[in-house]
């Protein structure tokens, strides 16, 4: 790796390749701003000065070769299955870039981003990141080129022998924080908070309550009161400059797993067998770099970064009463360093709008591990977006190809269970097995059947988005949106991969959005009252009588596929569904207090309506698990409402056609609950067998269409 240009100090504006080596330009955000007022003297005329520091406006330009500078393509959105880089630098790449960033210059903190880390989407906002112990700003290398598709990155270098006062560096960052707040008022500042970082972050957000923040705190230092580190101070001030190396090496082991770090980069679908190879193999390059950790933070370093740490958690703990930004912890379960597990849940007490995500496995370095994509968790909370208010469809950023792989990796059982087999139909009428009867182009609206506790939902979205690279954007209850979703664990659920998959609460205004940016909408009329249906109920369509989809498709000249699905009784036994719950007297309490509770928070629909499917009570029903069979789609022939819009107006026709669809749904799941019978393969142990002595396991057969 070519060597880092020496004198960061007097060069602020300069770019880092993908290599992070360094290269001029004058005309491009990426550049390194210090915290002395002579820096921004560097910038170009279009930049902003508030305070000394400058911002230079977004104008992307990569080096070509010979001198010459060209602009990079800004996009306007990203497709489905994007590439996020996630896997492709690793702690190893960590270790080797620290090794010339920390090279004396004799300068301040400063900014810089890496040329990884973009270009962004047009409009994106910013985000800070603050870095740990080391201090590097190299914290984000496994998660910068993922971020840098959506955000401006900034992450702050603190140079090894640099010996700013906590309050300094405050003042520092909120100086950084009030130019760019000057510059874009209407937008979100996300700050980054690893470690110490998070104290640094924490600090800066008591001083500004008037900007609008989102702070994400990686296993905050503000527990460092009851941190393993404290009684640490004395024999390191006493310990032989000579036995100083060892040190980094019980850092290493303490600040996290390297196992977890050397498996960032293996596929987790490869044969056990790759698996423990490609470990071997990056563990080997991996520990002889730990001694790395020497020059990172050498002994004089450490100890002033330690009482920096116990000054930094005393003042950003005396003001955490005075945050008002919207904050969310990310905590560790196995964090050596800090009590970090225990510390979220006393912050999540003491500050105004915080949420946590725990993550049981990991250890205090959790932004450097296996199983953490930062962006993922940013997307899975709700916490995207480009103004003061989060849309859930405006904001929605869709699947990346590693986000898919890791939720088919952990829904891999349940597609093997339930097998599912997908057929369609084409414009003449023809039945074929895939998806190819299903539009390419949106505004499409997918309606159907909602079986018991949305059981089809996995496998339907995951194929679509597998088999066509169309994700379809489901519009869901706003319960399971709200506060009373959230789990006592606080870990990823299944609700953070239903936001990470684009669902959005059932609202006309949503509907309408995503109608208007050409989206595949998968749409249940049956809502919660289907999914939640009675003993003897199994594969009723219960919709309202009110036509309350067609006339928005015809307004927007939306293609409409009816579809149906069967298996639910394939897989579980209904056993105690409301009318039983509710005779028993607990049972019955709770789930009057729940829904009571969801009414206060607003979550209500269809309060207007009368019959079975006003009835939207959510509880979970009884179910008694069965030697799984097998899962059944078919969607029917795309209906157009291109050109009627006479429907508009017409309710009568408007009528004719959802009646239409509804049938249309009806009659689907007939055929397949005959057709199923002629499956020889519907049961999972004359699948498994199959397997076994097939060539070819891709697709197992099914009955004729």
């Amino acid at each position: 790796m070519a060597s880092i240009v020496q004198n960061l100090w007097a060069s602020p504006c300069l770019v880092w390749n993908s290599d992070y080596k360094i290269k001029s330009s004058r005309a491009y955000t990426r550049c390194l701003a210090s915290s002395s007022s002579r820096d921004s003297t560097l910038q170009s005329s279009d930049s902003v000065r508030v305070n000394g520091v400058s911002s230079v406006e977004n104008r992307p330009l990569i080096d070509v070769g010979n001198g010459h500078l060209r602009k990079e393509i800004v996009q306007d959105k990203l497709e489905p299955l994007w590439d996020d880089g996630y896997g492709t630098q690793t702690v190893k790449d960590y270790l080797e870039l620290a090794e010339e960033i920390i090279k004396p210059d004799g300068g301040p903190p400063r900014w810089f981003t890496p040329i990884s880390a973009g270009p962004p989407l047009r409009n994106s906002p910013l985000l800070l990141f603050l870095p740990g112990m080391d201090g590097t700003g190299l914290g984000l290398v496994l998660h910068e080129k993922a971020l840098g598709k959506v955000f401006q990155v900034w992450c702050l270098h603190i140079p090894v022998y640099d010996r700013t006062p906590f309050e300094e560096l405050v003042k520092f960052v909120e100086t950084t924080v009030r130019m760019l707040h000057a510059s874009s008022p209407n937008k979100p500042i996300y700050v980054v908070g690893d470690s110490f970082g998070g104290c640094l972050a924490l600090a800066v957000a008591a001083r500004n309550c008037n900007i609008d923040l989102v702070l994400i705190l990686a296993n905050p230092a503000t527990s460092f009161g009851r941190s393993q580190l404290q009684p640490l101070l004395p024999p390191l001030e006493s310990l032989p400059d000579e036995l100083h190396v060892t040190v980094p090496y019980l850092l290493s082991f303490i600040m996290g797993d390297p196992m977890k770090m050397a498996m960032v980069n293996i596929d987790s679908m490869l044969p056990p067998q790759q698996v423990v190879e490609q470990l071997s193999d990056n563990l080997t390059a991996l520990l002889p770099r730990l001694s790395g950790l020497t020059d990172i933070i050498p002994k004089e370093t450490l100890l002033w970064k330690l009482k920096l740490l116990r000054s930094a958690s005393a003042y950003a703990n005396s003001r955490l009463h005075a945050i008002t930004a919207e904050v969310l912890v990310l905590s560790s379960g196995k964090d050596n360093m800090l009590p970090s597990g225990n510390e979220a849940q006393r912050l999540a007490k003491s500050l105004k709008n915080c949420q946590i995500r725990h993550f049981k496995d990991n250890g205090h370095t959790i932004l450097l591990e296996e199983g953490i994509n930062l962006l993922s968790i940013i997307k899975g909370t709700g916490k995207y977006r480009h103004s003061r208010r989060h849309d859930c469809v405006m904001d929605f950023l869709p699947p990346s190809m590693s986000e898919f792989k890791k939720a088919i990796d952990n829904n891999r059982w349940y597609l093997n269970f339930t097998s599912p087999v997908m057929l369609s139909t084409m414009e003449d009428g023809k039945i074929v097995r895939g998806l190819s009867g299903i539009p390419d182009e949106g505004p499409t609206i997918l309606v159907g059947y909602h079986m018991l506790m949305g059981v089809e939902l996995v496998p339907l979205v995951e194929e679509i988005l597998r088999e066509r690279k169309i994700l379809v954007r489901g519009i869901a209850h706003p319960t399971l949106f709200s506060q009373l979703t959230e789990n006592q664990t606080n870990e990823v659920s299944f609700l953070d991969l239903l936001r990470l998959y684009g669902a959005s609460p059932v609202s006309a205004s949503n509907f309408f959005k995503l109608l208007s940016t050409k989206s595949h909408v998968l749409l249940y009329p049956g809502g919660a009252r289907e999914a939640l249906h009675r003993k003897g109920e199994e594969y009723k369509v219960i919709w309202p009588d009110q036509p309350e989809f067609v006339r928005m498709a015809a307004r927007f000249g939306a293609t409409i596929v009816p579809f149906g699905v069967v298996g639910e009784d394939d897989i579980a036994q209904l056993v105690l569904d409301y009318d039983d719950l509710t005779k028993i007297p607990i049972l019955s309490d709770r789930i009057r207090n729940n829904n009571e509770q969801a009414a206060r928070m607003g979550v209500r629909l269809r309060a207007d309506m009368t019959g079975e499917v006003a009835n939207q009570t959510l509880y979970v029903p009884g179910l008694l698990p069965k030697v799984p069979g097998r899962f059944y789609y078919l969607f029917g022939k795309p209906v157009h409402t291109k050109g009627r819009q006479e429907m508009l107006k017409d309710r009568e026709k408007a009528r004719e056609l959802y009646l239409q669809i509804k049938a249309e749904v009806q009659n689907s799941m007939n055929y397949l609950l005959k057709k199923r019978e002629e499956d020889p393969y519907r049961n999972i142990i004359d699948r498994t067998v199959y397997k076994a002595f097939s060539a070819t396991v891709d697709e197992v057969p099914t009955f004729e269409y």
